[in-house]
């Protein structure tokens, strides 16, 4: 980054298939002018996320990326000036910036942060990642101690807290990811009492192993033929937190929704509740303050996965839809 040059990524086309590095280009513009009202940011970490793709599909709950378009996402981010009160040179901010070096952003759409090392965890443990685990888990699961809680994606940025939080509140945990390291770590460093390796092909048998008193909690970040594994396997009056459907994001999703609902639904009385972390902002400081107190104790371990370079954003986020991260992956600026 230097003088007036502002680097930008431009999602160039829609894909019809699977994400690729040709739907993304790299062009130089300006760096912006804020207006009235509005802040200019140095970005320095771009969060990535599954939801990045999704958004690529059409209006969620923010409006679509379109082509030719910058490249929408998260970031941790540095005013550098400001035309709005309330925000001074130097503060740290976290924004819907897009893929870029720099944005001019309305400072009503911006979250002031607290100045703490390192700033990664503003996006990971104390960011969306784990203020997603932990009101999806504990305001919509409502796991109690002695429940079995199964969580899938778990080495991913928010599976890998949910599971963590679940242990600390005294659930027995199982996760599900994709393959044997991953299912190694989850157990061996992050404390679960199982893990299932999706891509052994037969989930719904080693969920059956692993959990023989049923499911009391399931928090789905990934929908498919992992949530239809999952629905006979919960107890009556089980909770199911649905955060995310990642395997329908890229690529040609399953020619069918999971079978058995709403009829298992039904009979087993359970509750299954879709949630977007910001339906829950008024209680953010109380879920902080219990974060990282858990951080500090060493209850609850963070696992960064950091790429060098604005350039390497759309590489990074096709590794992560292919499951290379554990733990939150972002890019440094």
């Amino acid at each position: 980054m230097s003088g007036n040059v502002n680097r930008q990524i431009l999602l160039v086309e829609k894909p019809s298939g699977k994400l690729g590095p040709e739907h993304f280009k790299m062009v130089e513009s300006v760096v912006p002018e804020p207006k009235n009202g509005e802040a200019l940011l140095r970005v320095r970490y771009i969060s990535l996320d599954a939801a990045n793709r999704a958004w690529m599909h059409g209006a969620t709950y923010r409006s679509a990326v379109e082509a030719n378009s910058v490249m929408a996402g998260g970031a941790i981010a540095e005013v550098v000036s400001a035309k709005a009160p309330g925000l001074a040179p130097g503060d740290i901010v976290f924004g819907d910036t897009g893929w870029q070096d720099y944005a001019a952003v309305p400072a009503k759409h911006l979250t002031k942060m607290p100045k703490l090392e390192p700033l990664t965890h503003l996006l990971s443990v104390f960011g969306i990642a784990g203020l997603t685990a932990y009101f999806g888990l504990l305001e919509i699961g409502k796991p109690k101690e002695g429940e079995t809680v199964v969580v899938s994606a778990a080495a991913g940025s928010v599976g890998s807290i949910v599971g963590q939080i679940a242990k600390i509140r005294g659930c027995r945990v199982i996760g599900i990811a994709g393959g044997a390291d991953k299912c190694n770590w989850l157990t061996s460093e992050l404390g679960f009492d199982a893990a299932v390796d999706y891509k052994d092909g037969a989930v719904f048998k080693a969920l059956r192993a692993a959990a023989p008193k049923g499911i009391d909690v399931y928090f789905d970040n990934v929908g498919g033929d992992i949530l239809e594994a999952c629905l006979p396997q919960m107890n009556n009056y089980g909770r199911i937190a649905c955060c995310g459907a990642i395997s329908q994001y890229d690529g040609v999703p399953s020619a069918h929704g999971p079978r058995g609902v709403p009829g298992l639904i039904v009979v087993k009385r359970l509750v299954m509740q879709g949630f977007i972390v910001m339906d829950f902002m008024d209680q953010r400081d109380r879920a902080l303050a219990e974060l990282q107190a858990w951080v500090k104790s060493g209850k609850l371990k963070v696992q960064e996965d950091i790429i060098d370079g604005l350039e390497n954003t759309p590489k990074a986020l096709i590794g992560l839809l292919a499951g290379e991260n554990r733990g939150k992956r972002m890019v440094k600026l």
